[in-house]
């Protein structure tokens, strides 16, 4: 069980990651709805890992990402998103992003993706 935070701002995506989390038994410790505040709950929680979306409100992933590798460089961060743009994708793994996953969810895949993350 780890302690996972959610940031997407649609609430039918976060209850989505709500119920595949429950699978595994973890702990949603914070959602954030936009960018902005992503960074700002990641510095209260400090979770184990966080799923954030690509496209935000506020601050886009990679700027959320960008900010928080600024502060935690060892932060685990999976990106959420239904774009299939490469460039993009390789940009906030180079930032610092730790994986991605693409929407629509994949409840398996999503689940091996964060056990993989979290085991290193």
């Amino acid at each position: 069980m780890a302690n996972i935070m959610i940031a997407d701002d649609s609430d039918a995506i976060r209850l989505v990651l709500r119920d595949i989390l429950a699978i595994d038994d973890h702990n949603i410790v914070g959602e954030a709805k936009d960018g902005a505040e992503a960074v700002e709950l990641f510095s209260q929680f400090n979770p184990d890992l966080l799923l954030l979306d690509l496209a935000m409100p506020k601050k886009d992933g990679l700027t959320v990402v960008q900010e928080i590798i600024a502060k935690y460089p060892n932060a685990k961060i999976i990106l959420i998103t239904a774009s299939d743009d490469q460039k993009v994708i390789q940009r906030v793994l180079e930032c610092g992003g730790t994986s991605y996953i693409s929407k629509p969810f994949d409840f398996t895949n999503v689940l091996k993706t964060i056990s993989k993350i979290l085991a290193k």
